[in-house]
Order: structure tokens, then sequence, then C-alpha cells
């Protein structure tokens, strides 16, 4: 076994000690794939009101100009697939948000899984990222050989599903890359796309984010127009219905992390408690929530949008 054979090898037994559901690995360098594609989805103005998207766009397409010396991209997955659910009558907030923030919780993980490796095999450089800065995490992931990219833009696992975060340690080890995902496991399925609210979901794995619900819910910070109220579909908070109606999301499992428990209090509420949130006990509740970015008149806005359609 090679140094970095066995580097990799190190990486990925402690990745699975510290929960992480997989870890692959992938060489740093330019995705040529996905050039034109993100070239197209910026100038159809799919990203909506979300600008960010159109910053950093060399960075995006080549990790290296990110990371100063980058030579490997680790591509991480960690379970967020709850057992809990909310009452019937609800509004909905999306399966993700249950616990506390994911960047917060995962990133931790990350720090730990740097520090007990360079234990192992000495100072190691490189930054970690869960979803927050300008990286292409889906497709490195497929290119560490963890799945495939779904038609509703999701990497989705055999066997595994989607109810995943995906996270990256961009490293300056020279690690031993593992086979990119080759097949597509989708077929003639169209599940997501036929059930998508505001036929946000497209052909050729395309998402056109400026319909999506979770914009809509999360990132969208003017009145949420009244022609798409009815779709909101009840979300008050993201969406997973693409994720839900996934045939291979029947393998999904609830998770095992415990700051991913939701309060019980949230999962509680009844219809007329959320219409009547205030928003000291919305600050109790979200305190380390992800639900924070949508902030409190965010949040009153979306469920007044689907009260509005009941």
């Amino acid at each position: 076994m090679t140094a970095s054979q066995h580097y990799s090898q190190i990486i990925k037994d402690i990745a699975a000690q510290l929960g992480f559901a997989g870890c692959g690995i992938a060489k740093a360098g330019f995705l040529e794939d996905d050039a034109p594609k993100l070239e197209r989805w910026l100038k159809n103005n799919m990203h909506g009101q979300m600008h960010y998207m159109e910053n950093h766009f060399d960075k995006r397409l080549d990790p290296r100009l990110l990371v100063d010396g980058a030579k490997s991209v680790i591509s991480l997955v960690y379970n967020y697939f709850p057992s809990e659910s909310q009452l019937a009558d609800a509004p909905i907030l999306s399966k993700y948000a249950y616990g506390q923030d994911y960047h917060v919780v995962v990133k931790d993980k990350l720090y730990e899984l740097v520090s007990l490796v360079s234990e192992k095999i000495g100072e190691v450089g490189g930054r970690v990222f869960v979803d927050s800065a300008p990286v292409l995490e889906r497709s490195w992931a497929v290119k560490s050989g963890l799945g495939w990219i779904g038609k509703n833009g999701n990497l989705i696992m055999k066997n595994k599903g989607s109810f995943y975060f995906l996270a990256e340690w961009i490293t300056d080890l020279d690690l031993t890359p593992d086979v990119a995902f080759q097949t597509d496991h989708c077929g003639t399925c169209t599940a997501c796309i036929d059930t998508c609210p505001t036929d946000a979901i497209l052909p050729s794995k395309v998402v056109d984010g400026s319909k999506c619900i979770s914009y809509f819910t999360i990132e969208l910070k003017e009145e949420i127009p009244a022609s798409f109220h009815q779709q909101l579909s009840n979300r008050m908070f993201g969406c997973d219905i693409c994720q839900d109606v996934c045939p291979w999301n029947r393998f999904a499992t609830p998770h095992t992390e415990e700051k991913f428990t939701p309060n019980p209090k949230v999962m509680q509420m009844d219809r007329r408690e959320w219409t009547e949130l205030t928003e000291d006990l919305y600050n109790e509740l979200f305190k380390k929530s992800a639900v924070k970015r949508a902030k409190y008149s965010g949040l009153m806005r979306n469920i007044e949008a689907i009260n509005k359609v009941l």
C-alpha cells in the first residue's frame, strides 16, 4: 500500500467513526463539464434573487483557486433523516431544519476529522466546507464515487437515498482518488418532476431555483407572488416533496445525531399556534436552527401566504 492509499484509508476510517455515512475522494481540478451548465443556469436567471450565485464563477469550477495548494477534494455525507414528524395540520418545516443548524453541527465534525487525521499523519493543510462557499458539492460527490445527481438535482446514493448533508474537505494531501460514479439509477422515473407543485424541476436534471418552494420560503426577501401561494403546499420553510416521492428514499433510515433531535415544542405545534407565533417564542425555538435564515418576519410571511389558500 502506498502512502497515498494509506492516508486515504485513514481518512475514510476516521470519517466513519465520526458518523459520516460516506466518504469519497477526487483529484482537485477544473470541472469542465459543469462550466457550460452553470453558465446557462445563470444566464437563464434560474438563481432568481440569489445574486451570490453569480460570484466567484471560476472558483466554483476549480477548487485550486479557492484553496491554495489543493490536490484532493474529500466529499462526505451526513444523515439527517428524522424519526419524528410534525402534527398533520401544521405548516411544514423541511426535515433538515428540525434540529440544530447543520452548518455548525457538520462543520464541527469536519474540524474533528481534520484534527484526528493530523494526529495520525502529521499536520494537514486545506479548508472544510458545509454549504458555505462556492463549491459545486454534488459534482464533487459524484466524482468521488458517492452517488449520482437525480432528476431533482439532489445527490442520490444507492440503497441510502438523498436525505444527507454534503460536506467537503479540500486538502493539500495527494490522496488516491476513487472511481467516479458512472450510472444514473433514476431510469425512466419522473416522480419528482410530476409532483413538484411549482414545476421547478426541468428536463436534463435542471432545477429552476427561482421557482422552487425552498427559494420562495427561504431565499426570497420580498413578498411571495400570489400566483404561487396555492403551490406552496403548506410548506413554511423549505420543501422535501421531490425527496419524499423519490423511490430511493425508501432506504432512508433515521439519523443518530443527537443535535438533530427536534425541539418537542416545535413538533407539537398546530396551525393555530404557528399562526400566533410571537417573535420571542420564535427566538427561543430556533436559537440554534437553520430556520434563522428566514428570520421571524420571513417565516410569518410564509405562514400567512399558505393560510390564505386553505
